[in-house]
């Protein structure tokens, strides 16, 4: 006889099954608002719990009409992928494991894929083999983790154990940025109580990239303080990447800590295509980079890297005298690399993309995805008032199609319409439309009708 845990489990699979069926043709924005989800929610918490087929009832009854198809093939707003299949079946079934990926004693089988997924990751996007991984929730934690990890360094050179002693009385950290850095990387300096008054920013060149001859001046100006630099690799507008080669080689004469984030162009070193983009990488001490963009793992997967796994894990890792598989000369992994203890299993996922991918695969996914961006950024400059504003060397499009005004009527437009979905973006004091493509199943008919979906926006938007 069948139990209602093995009854709801097939419901659960029918209900996934449908709405990735139903992605390539759906509506990508959503029918209701935040607070339109709400309201038609019962209110009040049951005095008496309901059974298992009736939840999950009420919860797609209730979630499906507030739902983005941001899975989906026109989804082009914040570098979002859509789970590959191998990648969402090996989640579900992580789910129902349900370990505690914090070490090998409380899930031997969690911390050997993520060693597996590690060493593969290292390989494919050009990171020193003997580099440390973290599996963490996304970019933000990745960057964290890389600069907690610089923090501890730099210090640690002038005789200070920021661990022991914390940051009061402690040397005063220089981290050096360009203007053109993600907004993860100011959050991180605040949560690691290094603040943004420790920022110095370098200018960018036209690309947005860091101005690498500006960055050896600020650092000539003050040889002597501990210096953490944070580069990138992919910027978030355009896509373009800092000269690592001469970043890297400046702050190696210095001594001190590079940082880079490449939470979706890190993935560039994947592909023959485009791994010149990356040249220098190697130079870094340690390295963000997102596995639910590019990688198109499910929600939240982030990966933290760094040179130094004894450094990595003093900056991160604890115990107590309970933690079995927590003592002194333990093999590091799982939670040494990482804020969390208690902590899902991000491994399996990742392990299957890759083992469903292979390294033909992934390289394909990224040239197809740099492919349809050009694609579209060819389709835009067709549009009558329409331009694209950067040179396309990854999956990033910036358009311009007018004042501010006209700029947000065009995007609300488009939304509205849910053909695709895309966002916009302040570059260089403009609001201007940007467009992310990084999922694995947009199609080129995905690219021609999103540029007629912003065709008819604007016609529209100039017309009123």
């Amino acid at each position: 006889m069948e139990s209602s845990t093995h009854r709801s489990l097939k419901r659960v699979a029918d209900v996934v099954t449908e709405y990735r069926t139903s992605l390539a043709t759906a509506r990508v924005t959503s029918a209701m608002t935040r607070d339109q989800v709400r309201s038609q929610l019962d209110q009040e918490l049951p005095q008496v719990g309901e059974s298992t087929d009736v939840v999950l009832d009420k919860l797609v009854a209730g979630a499906t009409p507030g739902l983005m198809a941001s899975a989906g093939p026109r989804y082009f707003g914040f570098v979002i992928g859509g789970a590959l299949d191998a990648a969402l079946v090996a989640d579900l079934v992580a789910a129902g494991w349900d370990q505690n990926a914090f070490n090998e004693v409380t899930s031997p089988a969690s911390i050997a894929f993520e060693d597996l997924a590690g060493t593969w990751l290292k390989d494919l996007l050009g990171i020193p083999s003997t580099a440390s991984v973290g599996f963490v929730t996304g970019a933000q934690g990745a960057n964290t983790v890389g600069l907690a990890a610089g923090r501890w360094k730099v210090l640690h050179d002038r005789g200070w154990d920021v661990g022991i002693d914390g940051l009061f009385g402690a040397p005063r950290v220089r981290v050096v940025v360009g203007e053109e850095r993600h907004a993860t990387i100011d959050r991180s300096l605040r949560l690691l109580g290094l603040g943004e008054r420790s920022v110095v920013v370098v200018p960018v060149t036209s690309d947005g990239a860091m101005d690498a001859e500006a960055l050896r001046a600020t650092l000539a100006s003050d040889p002597d303080a501990p210096t953490i630099v944070s580069a990138q690799a992919g910027n978030v507008n355009t896509g373009a990447f800092d000269d690592l080669p001469s970043i890297g080689t400046a702050v190696r004469e210095l001594g001190g800590w590079l940082h880079v984030d490449g939470a979706f162009g890190l993935w560039a070193g994947a592909s023959p295509a485009t791994r010149h983009l990356v040249d220098g990488i190697e130079l870094a001490h340690s390295w963000g980079c997102d596995g639910h963009k590019w990688l198109n793992v499910p929600y939240d997967s982030g990966y933290a890297f760094c040179s130094d796994p004894d450094v990595h894990a003093t900056s991160m890792a604890y115990t107590a005298a309970y933690l079995t598989g927590q003592e002194a000369g333990r093999q590091f992994g799982g939670g040494d690399f990482v804020a969390e203890s208690s902590r899902r299993a991000r491994g399996f996922a990742t392990w299957a993309a890759l083992r469903s991918l292979g390294r033909e695969g992934v390289s394909g996914l990224i040239d197809r995805c740099c492919s349809l961006a050009r694609r579209l950024a060819e389709g835009i400059d067709e549009i009558p008032g329409a331009e694209v504003v950067n040179e396309v060397v990854l999956n990033q499009v910036l358009v311009r199609v007018g004042g501010d005004a006209l700029t947000r009527a065009v995007e609300r437009l488009i939304q509205e319409e849910g053909v695709c979905w895309l966002g916009s973006t302040v570059w260089r004091g403009e609001q201007l439309l940007r467009v992310s493509v990084s999922n694995w199943a947009t199609t080129e008919e995905d690219i021609d009708l999103s540029v007629g979906s912003m065709a008819r926006a604007l016609e529209r938007a100039t017309a009123s």
